[in-house]
């Protein structure tokens, strides 16, 4: 995904960050954009990528990466991190963000935290606990003063769930909150909007919202107001920008917008976007972050041309970039560093040396095994996200079952109730096999009798994966002639979608499918003792179906 490069600016191809790269925040400082992306539970939290063009973006892994930041051990499938928010005073990025544990039955645990940091590569402070009545949080500076927004949440029943937007006096000296939160006056039948945005242009303050859930009907709403509380107006000419009236544009589920100035003046809008398989059809590659460019109209209103997401947006002007970073999407991991890279993420726990080592047999990346799929605590999974419809995934195993306990290789997967594994474990007879295990909404599978046998003992096995839009196949390399060999049959990758993912029973929210799919390395040991698997050359290779 190379941008085109123009006399004018960079030509920004969306989506900007592809795959699971949902509730975008960004903000410039000097010449540079910083962009915070929601990571539920998975670890480091809060993920963090730089630009200097709007086109070209570095990934820096995750702002959140000890548990004193953020403990995910309990959090449910989509809970953790939802919608962090990234701005910047007094030298310093302040990141709000929350740590959902519990989001069924009508209620929404979600305590809300700032850290702040002098760079966005950290250190990040300590966190301070803000508040836990809503989610969406976010900081708004205007001059000396600051802000905080969030969402209302009411859990009554037949209240709706929201009780509007509240504003909050923050103090940036003591970074503590101020005074009781003031009610924001929102537009008349405003309904449930999230995500709130607050910017200040002029003399007017501008309410940038969540609104339509979190679906086809999802878009990015403004309204503004000269005081902070309102009374807001909102833009009779609809959405900044959505996706929701035209079912056959390939950016569909727009919304969750945040707005950035660049330095030649242009306005642009980060916001989240899903390619679905097929018309409207499920998303397994999750929310995506685009951009759209801004015009200010001559009376004050922020406008995106034709109001709908555009695979092509023009980008700042004199920003050529002769050799960018570019977004690493693809490529190839011998595990010769002694930290995991930045494109690598791990399940409801950080990587550290209690269960995740490339230390101990140098070259490799040894998981001690972890727990079973349904725990909410303990798993031991390292993933990175699928970000393109057709795609491969490729990695070495070195590995010696004991027992029909210990299971490690490779895997799809979309939380614990949704995934495919292709895994080498011992069976009865104490052989070593090659078996792929599914799970479809809890319900597990495992295909012995289309198992292979790699012999006894510990085994090196090359295997693999394919995406092919709505469907997957497992691989391995044949150790005697040396060709790639499919294993499982087909399997359906909508399975490892958003919609898929989504339970809501009579109203009620019982799982929420806010992610996306993932392609890792996992390992289990059901025994409890932590049985090590060795890793090697995992690559992830995407082929996008764009020009």
């Amino acid at each position: 995904m190379q941008p085109e490069e123009t006399r004018a600016g960079t030509v920004i191809r969306n989506p900007v960050l592809p795959g699971f790269h949902p509730d975008p925040s960004i903000v410039r400082v000097g010449g540079e954009f910083v962009l915070a992306n929601s990571t539920f539970e998975w670890c480091p939290g809060v993920r963090l990528h730089r630009s200097e063009d709007l086109a070209h973006w570095e990934p820096l892994g995750g702002a959140l990466t000890r548990d004193q930041l953020l403990d995910l051990a309990g959090a449910p499938d989509s809970g953790g991190v939802w919608a962090p928010n990234l701005s910047y005073a007094d030298g310093l990025f302040h990141l709000v963000y929350s740590n959902v544990s519990s989001y069924v039955g009508g209620f929404s645990d979600c305590p809300n935290y700032l850290t702040t940091s002098p760079s966005a590569t950290g250190p990040w402070s300590e966190p301070v606990l803000l508040h836990a009545r809503g989610f969406d949080a976010s900081l708004f500076h205007d001059g000396d003063a600051s802000w905080l927004i969030n969402l209302v949440h009411d859990w009554r029943p037949g209240h709706g769930g929201s009780a509007g937007l509240e504003a909050t006096r923050f103090d940036r000296a003591t970074r503590g909150l101020v005074g009781e939160p003031e009610r924001i006056v929102l537009p008349p039948q405003a309904g449930w909007i999230e995500g709130p945005n607050l910017y200040r242009r002029g003399d007017w303050y501008y309410l940038v919202t969540a609104d339509g859930g979190t679906g086809y009907e999802h878009r990015v709403t403004v309204a503004r107001s000269r005081a902070l509380t309102g009374p807001y107006e909102r833009d009779t000419h609809g959405p900044l920008v959505t996706a929701m009236n035209d079912a056959d544009l390939p950016l569909q589920k727009a919304g969750h917008g945040s707005l950035v100035e660049a330095e030649d003046g242009a306005w642009y809008l980060a916001y989240l976007v899903a390619r679905p398989i097929g018309r409207r059809g499920p998303c397994v590659l999750g929310r995506e972050t685009a951009l759209a460019r801004v015009e200010w109209t001559p009376d004050g209103w922020p406008r995106v041309d034709g109001g709908q997401p555009a695979l092509t947006v023009a980008g700042p002007t004199g920003r050529q970039i002769d050799d960018p970073a570019g977004t690493a999407v693809d490529g190839s991991d011998g595990f010769d560093e002694p930290v995991l890279g930045a494109d690598w993420s791990t399940l409801r726990r950080h990587a550290d040396e209690s269960w995740v080592s490339l230390t101990e047999r140098p070259s490799y990346l040894r998981l001690r095994g972890g727990r079973s799929p349904r725990s909410l605590v303990g798993p031991s999974l390292v993933a990175r996200r699928v970000t393109e419809l057709r795609c491969a995934f490729e990695a070495t195993l070195a590995y010696q079952p004991l027992a029909f306990q210990h299971l490690a290789g490779i895997t799809a997967y979309y939380n614990t109730l949704n995934w495919y594994f292709l895994h080498v474990t011992r069976d009865d007879e104490g052989r070593t096999v090659l078996r792929v295990a599914a799970s479809d909404q809890g319900v597990v599978r495992v295909d012995e009798a289309g198992q292979h046998v790699l012999g006894e003992g510990a085994v090196r096995s090359r295997l693999g994966l394919d995406f092919d839009g709505a469907g997957l196949r497992f691989r391995y390399l044949d150790e005697t002639g040396g060709e790639w060999r499919t294993i499982g049959g087909a399997f359906d990758a909508t399975v490892l979608s958003d919609e898929h993912a989504e339970d809501i029973v009579d109203g009620q929210i019982r799982s929420m499918g806010f992610t996306g799919a993932l392609v890792g390395l996992w390992a289990w040991d059901l025994d409890g003792r932590g049985h090590p698997a060795d890793f090697d050359e995992a690559g992830y290779t995407p082929y996008p179906e764009r020009a």
